[in-house]
């Protein structure tokens, strides 16, 4: 059975850091991109199984990204992380998830 593929779009270095540490300890692949332009680079590249997007990035907003990923990346699960309210989306497509994250959350996620 291969590893499952995790890609962490965030430009917190620590987040990044302790989500990295999470997900290896579950066995999966992790990727860690701190902007939209390099994480979509490695979505294109990795084809990940889970993608956790940042809302904040410092070249635009994550959701804004959202619909081109669930249109074009159907088979990768999508979730939404921020620490700020995002605009409401009629999409279950995807999952939104508030920081700071807890461990529980995660673990519902990724089984």
């Amino acid at each position: 059975m291969k590893n499952r593929k995790v890609l962490i779009i965030d430009d917190e270095a620590d987040f990044g850091f302790l989500m990295r540490d999470f997900f290896s300890k579950k066995g999966c692949d992790v990727f860690v991109a701190n902007s939209i332009a390099t994480g979509l680079g490695l979505l294109q590249k990795e084809k990940p199984d889970y993608l956790l997007l940042d809302n904040n990035l410092p070249d635009g907003l994550g959701w804004t990204k959202t619909e081109f990923i669930v249109a074009n990346y159907p088979k990768t699960n999508l979730i939404l992380i921020s620490a700020m309210e995002v605009p409401k989306t009629n999409s279950s497509s995807f999952q939104i998830l508030y920081k700071p994250l807890l461990s529980s959350e995660l673990n519902k996620i990724f089984i």
